[in-house]
């Protein structure tokens, strides 16, 4: 604090004949003890000896050093309250130095005393040793007033003005995610929980290398499986999660009921992965299903349709594709309703093709627009409306992919109470392009599934959202909880949901999570993750220096709590968010910072010893063709049975369109 000038000079007086006699006391202790030196040099008077009687009474030159140390006291006195220019690069170190060489000299310069000099000479090296050695300590007390001591540059990021309270219990429970962690509070390492309420969802953001992974993916994996959950799990570097879980699934076996089963869907490693139907007719039983499974596969193959829709062209594709979907379900009760079936019906002539289709009554409407403009003659229109989903479609006309979805290992029901089941489907950075739409036709078969009433608890763990379309997950996510569904997705940017969802979409996914984790992140993503955190209330100091005087000021705003430049500079298995409560274990501190605590060398370790994915079937490449040539042949020869069927029945032989 600063003082007026009437308040300064009192006391700046005061000071100075206390320094004064600290002096006079000094003089007074060489005289004392050198005196014989004085004596020949006539420097005595009675004056003086009168008052050196008078302080050898009271006691002053009892012991030697009793007059230094009473000399020392008053000028450290004097320096503690004076205040000297403040110097802010000024170091401790260098006052420190100067007060113990001061102190080295002021005490050890009695050890002349005792050398065989002449009195006078002993007399002048003691007093300039004595004296020089009182002006070090003086140097050294007065540079000690100059130091700032309020360094605003003690904590240049501001660290601990952003630090906060957090929670420090493990609160657990059968939908609980809890992961323990360090973090720092007021200068001080302490330790914590991230209590995460599944069913409310988690949002996951980190870039590459941030450890999104690591430190909790595979965690919430492994506890949610030692918890008995229903799991599907999109593993878009088979097979990292596929193994975590599968070897979890081993060691909690005891957690779910015979009947439980885990299941592999894996494009590139056929010996390993089951095959699975998405269309299998105990998921679809109306129309409405077959529209969504359509919308869901061309979504995700043409991802630029997602700001498309309610356009005419792509429209045109998805009710068509419905229309293809349906007829196959209802044919002989759904003999060949598959997905490899429909996209090979798709490459039938247009008059074959749409004669079959009228002969199903509840998909007149969906295909009456393609007949006309066909009997019409209107090819152009036609082309133009089906030549792009045909294309498309064309390059998903694998042998592989063929063999996946052909067969029925398993449905997708992943919470059926009498056959729950752990579903991991694998993709490839290299081919998500290709395998995008058929993982988003599996992921929306499983949302659909899933979300009922009277299923066990479920999740889905989703690494790579934005890698393939996840149909209809935000309506997942908002109405999900009552039916025990909880979402974890992982992202690497905020922008990757926005430019394959809309940023419209994007935003209703990204808000709709309470639980947000996020690493290492920059940009708009660590901005939305700032703005999720939120404010706190924080101090801050400022310094003014003048030649004789420095002032602070303080004061206390709200800033957030943990800035966008800040989390950009998280390091690997640090993490920053907010979790969610439930009404019966309230948390007061929902914010949290700080670093994931597991011990990575024995985790490598147990993953090293993990038990390898069983080979389901050998596959040779012969079984995949041949699947491929026999599915090209049922739908030849559905077409042409159904032909003949209606060239043979007078009421729908009308219905078989012949072009002159």
């Amino acid at each position: 604090m600063s003082h007026t000038g009437s308040d300064e000079q009192p006391l700046n007086r005061i000071l100075d004949w206390v320094r004064v006699t600290s002096v006079l006391i000094l003089l007074i202790h060489v005289y004392y003890y050198c005196q014989q030196s004085f004596v020949e040099w006539r420097l005595t008077s009675p004056v003086t000896d009168r008052i050196l009687d008078s302080l050898i009474k009271a006691g002053l030159f009892i012991s030697f050093h009793r007059s230094k140390w009473l000399a020392l006291l008053l000028l450290t006195v004097s320096c503690m309250g004076g205040k000297g220019r403040k110097m802010e690069r000024l170091q401790l170190k260098t006052p420190l130095v100067l007060l113990a060489a001061g102190l080295l000299v002021y005490f050890a310069s009695c050890g002349i005393l005792y050398l065989s000099f002449s009195a006078a000479f002993t007399t002048v090296v003691y007093g300039l040793l004595t004296f020089g050695g009182f002006i070090l300590i003086l140097t050294g007390e007065s540079y000690l007033s100059r130091i700032l001591r309020h360094r605003l540059r003690g904590d240049i990021f501001n660290c601990r003005n952003e630090s906060f309270p957090q929670e420090e219990r493990r609160l657990n429970n059968e939908e609980s995610v809890n992961l323990p962690y360090s973090y720092e509070l007021d200068g001080v390492q302490r330790r914590g929980w991230i209590n995460i309420r599944t069913m409310r969802h988690l949002l996951l953001i980190g870039s590459p290398g941030s450890g999104k992974s690591w430190y909790i993916i595979q965690n919430v994996i492994r506890q949610q499986i030692e918890k008995g959950y229903a799991m599907f799990v999109f593993d878009f570097k088979y097979n990292d999660l596929t193994k975590i879980a599968y070897n979890a699934f081993l060691r909690h076996r005891r957690a779910y009921p015979s009947t439980a089963g885990f299941y592999v869907i894996s494009f590139d490693d056929l010996d390993h992965s089951h095959r699975c139907n998405p269309l299998h007719i105990s998921g679809m039983t109306d129309i409405a299903d077959a529209g969504e499974a359509a919308r869901s596969f061309l979504l995700g193959l043409n991802m630029s349709w997602i700001d498309k829709q309610g356009d005419f062209w792509s429209e045109s594709a998805i009710t068509f594709k419905t229309a293809l979907i349906w007829y196959l379900r209802r044919y002989k009760d759904g003999l060949y309703c598959t997905m490899p079936h429909v996209m090979q019906l798709l490459q039938v002539e247009y008059g074959k093709l749409f004669s079959i289709l009228q002969t199903e009554p509840q998909i007149k409407n969906y295909i009456s627009s393609f007949v006309s403009a066909y009997k019409d003659d209107a090819m152009d229109t036609l082309n133009s409306q089906l030549s792009t989903l045909k294309i498309s479609v064309a390059r998903l006309s694998s042998p592989t992919l063929y063999y996946i979805m052909s067969g029925n290992d398993f449905t997708l029901d992943l919470n059926n109470p009498k056959a729950p089941k752990i579903c991991c489907i694998g993709s490839s950075p290299q081919r998500s392009g290709i395998y995008g739409a058929v993982i988003s036709l599996y992921a929306a078969t499983i949302n659909r599934l899933v979300n009922k009433k009277g299923g066990v608890k479920c999740s889905e763990v989703i690494d790579e959202f934005s890698s393939f379309y996840a149909h209809r997950i935000n309506e997942t996510m908002a109405t999900s909880r009552s039916n025990k569904v909880g979402v974890t997705i992982a992202i690497q940017d905020v922008n990757q949901v926005q430019v394959n969802y809309g940023k419209s979409q994007a935003d209703v996914i990204l808000n709709i999570p309470a639980n947000i984790i996020c690493g290492q992140v920059g940009g708009e993503s660590a901005r939305f993750v700032s703005e999720k955190i939120g404010k706190n209330v924080q101090s801050r100091t400022s310094i003014q220096t003048n030649q004789h005087d420095v002032s602070f000021s303080q004061s206390e705003h709200l800033d957030a709590a943990m800035p966008a430049s800040r989390i950009a500079k998280l390091s690997a298995g640090e993490f920053v968010g907010v979790v969610a409560d439930d009404p019966e274990t309230p948390i007061e501190y929902k914010a949290f910072h700080g670093k994931i605590i597991q011990d990575n060398n024995l985790l490598n370790k147990q993953q090293a010893a993990e038990t390898e994915l069983p080979v389901i079937r050998k596959v040779s490449q012969k079984d995949v063709d041949d699947n491929y040539l026999r599915i090209c042949a049922e739908v030849d020869k559905l077409v042409e049975d159904e032909l003949t069927r209606m060239l043979n029945t007078p009421e729908l032989v009308s219905l078989v369109i012949v072009k002159n």
